[in-house]
């Protein structure tokens, strides 16, 4: 069991290249192939993320593949339907950016607070949600105004912001908790515990 979520997280990553082909594929039919592949890899996504904790079976390895497994098709999601001209290229744009200050940010936590990221909030998985339908959507009808799927891709992307800048939040407290973990273990300060009524 313990290697299944890392299976998983593979099994996402090879689904890239299948979703990229079946979405540039001729016919009508076809299309619908890439939009459940989409749909299966965001299913596997949340699978991995669910046996992992419930049977404790995470690993450094996948750790790795997880979120590069979610990034690769996030990104070739919006980069297929941009030049399929369904939605600007400034929505991918700012998309690999905010993967990008994630994953610094991350990585700073890790290495300074020697500390594990924080599990998904309700606004990130709202977000993640959102992002998800309105891609799934936009690949659905086609014949959306270009003003509408611009909003529509406008509002999920303000989201995972939003999203972002509570993860950002989360973890200044940690570095500033780490902190003052590390000040108290120097001067043999016992941690402020509140009072017990």
């Amino acid at each position: 069991m313990r290697s299944v979520p890392n299976i998983l997280s593979i099994f996402r990553i090879c689904l890239v290249p299948v979703f990229i082909i079946a979405f540039f594929a001729d016919g009508h039919e076809i299309k619908y192939y890439a939009m459940f592949i989409y749909a299966l890899a965001s299913f596997t996504d949340v699978l991995d993320g669910f046996l992992a904790r419930k049977f404790k079976a995470s690993t450094k390895l996948g750790k790795f593949l997880d979120p590069l497994g979610d990034k690769m098709m996030t990104v070739s999601v919006l980069v297929c339907i941009a030049v399929d001209e369904i939605i600007p290229f400034w929505a991918v744009i700012v998309t690999v950016l905010k993967e990008l200050l994630m994953t610094i940010g991350g990585l700073i936590v890790r290495r300074k607070a020697s500390s594990e990221l924080p599990p998904s909030n309700i606004l990130g998985k709202v977000s993640t949600i959102v992002f998800f339908l309105v891609c799934l959507t936009l690949m659905a009808f086609r014949s959306i105004p270009n003003y509408a799927a611009t909003a529509m891709i406008a509002f999920a992307v303000a989201l995972t912001f939003a999203a972002l800048a509570s993860y950002f939040i989360t973890y200044i407290n940690i570095m500033k908790n780490r902190g003052r973990e590390l000040a108290n273990t120097v001067t043999g300060t016992p941690p402020d515990y509140p009072e017990s009524r």
